[in-house]
């Protein structure tokens, strides 16, 4: 659900009228709304999609940042959007699919037209077809959000993507090896979420919905069902809630290796690639597009382990946490800042 206050916050203007926000890693500002522009918008929505999601908000001008609401024509327009509609469109030009909603609001008497992107769980997002006016869209290519402007993805976001693939996939088998190994593989099945059956050698069992779940009733192995005609499943061990289920993480090895540069390095790095950015703009580039909180780019380097649990536990950074930074992260922060002094 899109939050009405973040988006008050996203509009929130200086004393001479301007915004305060700059479009972003995670915010696109658009002056209308068109659907005759339908192709410009899923272009930005891949680009979240890829990175960490965002919002694209129609109804602020461009040089200067100004809330001027959606003229009479937009508003009509973006009250015809079909939701099934809009994901078929994606669906075609896209794969994996794209999450998205889209919402309205009347702030300060002008309306503003809001979609918001979540970041994919399977990436990357690639374009399937080319699509919009002198193609705007083109087939096989990756968009990517850098800081305020969306582009074909480089070589090290890509790879990072790739990686962090790769590194799900090897998990998944050996978080099922294990399994199959504890259990014995004469008494292992496959479970295939798709397909919704249970597979042992030649043998498929279905698996029920919901509705008949609740029908059934469980006997514990080496207990007779005593109600004679009630629909029974044998249960092997005990029904856990998912909640209670303990999820082990693995604890990323050699991180200053993956992770060589300082705060203060990173600046000097930043530096060398764009001399003149002071230390200032380079903290405020961080701190705005989130990238101390994204592993893109950076990592918390806790001082043991109590540390990393509580954080884990609760989510609260304890006090002084440094963080530590790649090389994507100084070509990021590069990046945001000439986006920025080219606009200007």
């Amino acid at each position: 659900m899109i939050e009405a206050e973040k988006i008050r916050e996203f509009l929130r203007e200086k004393p001479n009228g301007r915004l305060h926000h700059r479009e972003g890693q995670e915010l696109e500002f658009k002056e209308q709304f068109n659907l005759a522009g339908l192709a410009e918008y899923f272009r930005d929505f891949a680009a979240f999609a890829n990175n960490r999601g965002g919002y694209l908000v129609c109804g602020v001008s461009d040089s200067p940042r100004v809330a001027t609401g959606l003229s009479a024509k937009s508003i009509d327009q973006f009250e015809r959007i079909d939701p099934e509609r809009i994901t078929g469109f994606l669906l075609e030009i896209f794969s994996p699919a794209i999450e998205w909603e889209q919402a309205s609001f009347e702030i300060d008497s002008k309306v503003f037209g809001v979609f918001k992107v979540e970041s994919a769980r399977t990436k990357p997002i690639i374009a399937r077809k080319d699509e919009g006016k002198q193609n705007t869209i083109k087939n096989g290519e990756i968009y990517y959000r850098y800081g305020g402007r969306t582009q074909k993805i480089r070589f090290a976001e890509l790879e990072s993507i790739i990686n962090r693939r790769i590194d799900q996939t090897n998990r998944q088998w050996q978080d099922l090896v294990k399994k199959i190994g504890t259990a014995g593989p004469e008494n292992a099945a496959v479970l295939d979420t798709e397909k919704s059956v249970i597979s042992k050698e030649d043998a498929q069992i279905l698996v029920v919905d919901d509705e008949l779940a609740a029908k059934l009733k469980f006997i514990k192995s080496g207990q007779f069902d005593e109600s004679g005609g009630d629909p029974t499943l044998k249960l092997i061990g005990d029904v856990v809630p998912v909640d209670k289920v303990e999820v082990v993480k693995r604890v990323r090895e050699n991180l200053v290796k993956e992770y060589p540069l300082s705060a203060i390095e990173l600046a000097a790095e930043v530096r060398k690639l764009y001399p003149g950015a002071g230390q200032n703009r380079v903290w405020k580039a961080l701190q705005e597009n989130g990238v101390k909180d994204n592993p893109d780019y950076s990592a918390y380097n806790f001082r043991n382990k109590k540390q990393e649990d509580q954080y884990r536990e609760s989510g609260d950074l304890p006090s002084a946490i440094p963080s530590i930074y790649n090389q994507n992260a100084v070509d990021f922060v590069v990046n945001v800042l000439r986006t920025e002094d080219s606009d200007d």
